[in-house]
This record gives structure tokens, sequence and C-alpha cells, in this order.
């Protein structure tokens, strides 16, 4: 299989009927941007680690059902991999009973991230980051999670609703609160 111009579906059905090199194609494509959704709602590298590894294992678990499954198949293998992540993180919060606050050491982790651009450029775009960052937490769990969906994982509004399991419209609001409150929090 041609797999740069293969759909993310077609490489999961090419790995169902054995192709490993579909299923490392697939992995290749989500896998940055996966754990980037889990780091930013766990704030723990070492429990979005173990997420990360147990979202991939439920996968190839599930993957001999993805063929049998017609409306996972039509979701599309992204809608898939998020909902499988969005419900693994919802049994983490349920678990724990609550959200954590950020990491002590948060800002420290920020700042030893390695960037090649003059000090200035880094601690502007450091703060930009933070500030970010900061009105993100802000928000409420629903909203910060279908915006991150949106935004970093350019899901639809209609992925982003199967995965959190709302309608729509709903999808919409919290957007639209989201941007609002962000907006807000930025320009003071």
């Amino acid at each position: 299989m041609n797999a740069p111009e293969s759909s993310d579906e077609c490489l999961m059905l090419a790995w169902v009927a054995g192709d490993a090199g579909a299923f490392e194609q697939l992995y290749a494509r989500h896998r940055l941007r996966l754990y980037r959704y889990l780091l930013r709602q766990l704030r723990d590298n070492a429990l979005a680690d173990e997420l990360f590894q147990d979202i991939w294992q439920r996968v190839i678990a599930a993957r001999a059902g993805w063929s049998v499954q017609e409306k996972t198949a039509e979701a599309g293998f992204a809608t898939w991999l998020y909902t499988i992540a969005h419900h693994r993180l919802g049994d983490h919060w349920r678990s724990l009973k609550h959200r954590p606050a950020a990491p002590v050491d948060a800002e420290e982790r920020l700042a030893r991230l390695a960037d090649a651009d003059t000090p200035e450029r880094v601690l502007s775009e450091f703060e930009r980051r933070r500030q970010l960052q900061l009105a993100l937490d802000g928000l409420p769990d629903e909203q910060r999670e279908v915006l991150l969906l949106r935004l970093e994982q350019e899901l639809t509004l209609e992925e982003i609703g199967a995965v959190t399991g709302v309608g729509r419209e709903t999808v919409k609001s919290r957007l639209r609160y989201a941007m609002d409150k962000l907006r807000a929090r930025l320009s003071s």
C-alpha cells in the first residue's frame, strides 16, 4: 500500500488485513498529536506516557473489530482513536474523583524546552505560551477538551461530538464559549 497518500481508514483496513507497515504509518501520523492532547489534559509526563501506551494497546486489541463495526469505520480512524482516548481519560478522572492542579514545576518544565532562537525571543514565546496555558487551564473541562480537539487535533464538529458524546450544537456552543473566554483572558 502506498501509504503517504492513503487515508487513515485505508491504512486501518490494510493493517486489519495483516499489513504491519500500515500500523506503523498510522502510529507515526497520530502519535505526537495524541500525546500532546494527553499531556495537555493530564499535565503529567509519566501519566501521559502511561495512558498513551494504554490507548495504543486498546487500538491494537480492537483492530479486528474495525471492519465489522460499520459505524466505527464511517466515523474515521482519528475519531475512533480520540474516542478511545476520551474514554480512557474519563476512566482516569473518575478513579481520582477530581482533576489535579498543574505540577508545581510546570513553568520550569516549559522553560527547559529546547529552542534555537535568541534569549529574548525565547522569553517572549515562553510568556505567550504560559499565558495561553493559564488561560486554557482556566476553562471548564468540557470547553477545554473540545477546544483542544478542534485546534490541535483538527477534528470536525461532528467528530468532536462523536468523541465526547454530545451533539454538534453543543460542541459549537462549547467552542464559542471557550474562544470568548480565551480572548477575554488573553487581551487583558
